[in-house]
């Protein structure tokens, strides 16, 4: 629900940016003032608030997008490293188990029935919580 408010409030933030930014991308209009001088309005005096807009624009995709799912990365590698022989683990597939074996790219698990089950590293999603699950 935050993230959906935070993304919300972005994208009101990124059409009344573009709005004001649009009003200021003219071509080049020559006027004379008062005393008769002429001056000149060039397309480049309006090219600097453009690039400035979309740095923003990156910089707040990196930091709502990108920085947090290299994060979520990070910590799955670490929890997939921290595994070992005995640990209790849950799929993608929502199967439980305990590691029997370690392999390079794989575990052998054994779920909760007794079947023994080859397992790809990537397709763990967590350790299971200690807690005991209540019978009902």
């Amino acid at each position: 629900m935050h993230r959906r408010k935070i993304l919300f409030i972005g994208l009101i933030l990124v059409m009344l940016a573009t709005a004001a930014f649009v009003g200021g991308c003219y071509p080049v209009t020559e006027t004379t003032t008062a005393d008769g001088t002429e001056s000149t309005t060039s397309p480049w005096s309006s090219l600097l608030p453009m690039i400035i807009f979309i740095v923003v624009l990156f910089g707040l995709m990196y930091f709502f997008t990108i920085r947090p799912q290299r994060k979520r990365q990070q910590e799955t590698q670490k929890m997939l490293q921290s595994l070992h022989q005995g640990d209790k683990i849950v799929t993608n597939a929502g199967i439980y188990g305990r590691i029997d074996a370690v392999y390079e790219d794989s575990y052998l698990i054994e779920t909760e029935s007794g079947a023994t089950v080859r397992i790809a590293k990537w397709a763990i999603i967590g350790k299971q919580s200690e807690e005991a699950p209540k019978d009902s």
